[in-house]
C-alpha cells in the first residue's frame, strides 16, 4: 500500500523509528510533532540492548554498528559486607548487552529519518479528533491538520492514547527510580564490562558504563526503592510525571543519600554520592496496558502503548520492534484496515507479556526483596529462575525476539 498522509506524535527514539518505518512502508507524506524544543540529544541516561535483539534490529535496519556503544558481558549482584570495598557478590550471570547513551542513540536515529519527513520541534499536540477515515490534530499554537493516520509515539502520557482509550493512563507501581550519570569511570572493575547490581532491603541499584557520545564514557546508575511515606516529601506520584533536579525535594534526596551510605559497599556508595546533583532526577515507575494497539485510524507504539517496568531491559527494544512490526504490516497490507489489524495482532500480546514479566521482577527486586545477605550463587540462581518462569531465550529478560512473532 503506497501513499497517504501520516502524523507521528512524539519525536524521540520511538518517534524517529516510527517515521522511518512509515517512510519504508510507503507513506506519501509524514509529519513528526515533537513537543520539546530543546535538543533531545542532551538526555544522557543509559539504555541497553541485548545482543540478540540488537542483531535482529540491525538486520531490520534500525540500529547499526557505528552507533556509539559500550560492551557489557557479565552482571554482578553484590551486597554490603562490612567495609569490604566492593561488598560480597551474591550472584553472577552472563549479561550479553550493548550499553548506549539515550541521547546519542536518538541522534543516530534522527539522522536516519529521511529528509522528506517534516520534523517539527516545539510542536505540542493538544487535541486528537478522529473521524471515519482520518484524524485531525490540533496544536497549542492553533495550527490544525487532518491526516489519514495518526501514530502515537508520545510516551506514557500519550495524548493519542487518551483519544483512543479515555482514562487508560499509566498506573504508579509504588516505587521510584533515582537516576544519575557522572564522569566517574576511572578504575571500574573488569574494565567497565560488568553491570553491577547493588542490592539492599527494599530495592537495588543498577550501575554500568555508557558511551558519552564524544569518544569517552560515563557512569550510569538507577536506584529503585519505595519513597518514604512522609507528607509533603514528594508530589503526587499517582499522576504520571518525572522530577528533574530542580523539583527534587531536599529531604527526599537526603533520605536517598542516607540509604546509599548505609547499604552500599564503600566503592559504589562513593560513586553514587559523588554524582553531580544537576545530572540526577527521579523517575516514578509505572505500569500500562491498553486493550488494543490500534483504534480506527489511530496507532500506538512504544511507551504510548504499554509501559513495562525497567527491570527487564527491554523498553527501547520494544519501541524499535514496534516500528519494525509496523513497517512489515504496512508492506504486507492492502489497505489501512489490514495494515492496522496486522500490526495490532503482532504486538498486543508481546506488550502484555513484557508488562507481566516486569511486574514479577519488580515484585522480587523492590517490593518483596529476599534476604540478600543469606544468598550465595545457588540461592541466587533459584531466585532468578523463579522470576523468569515461563520465559526462554527468545522471550524474557532483554525483550522479545522478533523471530517469535
Amino acid at each position: 500500500m503506497r501513499g497517504g498522509s501520516v502524523a507521528v506524535v512524539g519525536g524521540s527514539i520511538a518517534g524517529c523509528a516510527t517515521a522511518l518505518a512509515a517512510s519504508r512502508g510507503g507513506a506519501g507524506k509524514i509529519t513528526v510533532f515533537e513537543r520539546a524544543d530543546a535538543r533531545l540529544r542532551d538526555r544522557g541516561v543509559g539504555i541497553a540492548l541485548h545482543d540478540d535483539r540488537y542483531e535482529e534490529l540491525r538486520r531490520a535496519g534500525y540500529v547499526a554498528p557505528e552507533m556509539p556503544w559500550a560492551p557489557l558481558t557479565r552482571r554482578v549482584w553484590s551486597v554490603r559486607d562490612g567495609e569490604a570495598d566492593h561488598g560480597r557478590a551474591v550472584g553472577e550471570q552472563p549479561f550479553p548487552f550493548r550499553a548506549y547513551d539515550w541521547g546519542s542513540l536518538w541522534s543516530e536515529l534522527r539522522r536516519r529519518v529521511p529528509e522528506e519527513v517534516s520534523y517539527r520541534s516545539g510542536a505540542m499536540v493538544t487535541g486528537v479528533e478522529p473521524d471515519t477515515d482520518g484524524v485531525t490534530l490540533r496544536l497549542a499554537d492553533g495550527y490544525q491538520e487532518r491526516f489519514d493516520v495518526v501514530i502515537g509515539a508520545d510516551g506514557y502520557r500519550s495524548v493519542v492514547r487518551e483519544a483512543m482509550f479515555p482514562g487508560a493512563g499509566a498506573t504508579y507501581a509504588g516505587y521510584i527510580g533515582w537516576r544519575g550519570t557522572s564522569s566517574d569511570v576511572d578504575g571500574l572493575p573488569s574494565d567497565g564490562r560488568d553491570a553491577h547490581n547493588v542490592v539492599f532491603p527494599g530495592g537495588h541499584c543498577m550501575i554500568y558504563r555508557i558511551p558519552d557520545g564524544v569518544g569517552g564514557h560515563r557512569l550510569n546508575w538507577v536506584l529503585y526503592t519505595r519513597p518514604p511515606r512522609t507528607d509533603g516529601l514528594h508530589p503526587d506520584l499517582l499522576t504520571p510525571t518525572s522530577l528533574p533536579p530542580g523539583r527534587l525535594h531536599s529531604e527526599l534526596i537526603a533520605r536517598l543519600r542516607a540509604l546509599v551510605a548505609d547499604n552500599f559497599p564503600p566503592y559504589w556508595a562513593l560513586r553514587v554520592l559523588r554524582t553531580p546533583p544537576e545530572t540526577t532526577f527521579i523517575q516514578p515507575i509505572y505500569d500500562l496496558e491498553v486493550p488494543r494497539y490500534t483504534s480506527g485510524r489511530m496507532v500506538l507504539v512504544g511507551d504510548a502503548a504499554s509501559v513495562a517496568r525497567p527491570h527487564i531491559g527491554g523498553g527501547s527494544v520494544k519501541a524499535l520492534q514496534d516500528a519494525t512490526a509496523l513497517e512489515a504490516a504496512w508492506v504486507a497490507g492492502s489497505d489501512w484496515r489490514e495494515v492496522l489489524e496486522r500490526y495490532d495482532a503482532g504486538r498486543r500480546a508481546v506488550g502484555a507479556a513484557m508488562v507481566a514479566l516486569a511486574r514479577r521482577m519488580g515484585g522480587a527486586q523492590v517490593e518483596n526483596t529476599p534476604d540478600w545477605s543469606a544468598m550465595g550463587q545457588p540461592e541466587f540462581d533459584v531466585w532468578w529462575q523463579d522470576q523468569n518462569r515461563g520465559s526462554d531465550r527468545s522471550s524474557g529478560f532483554g525483550g522479545h525476539s522478533i523471530k517469535t512473532e
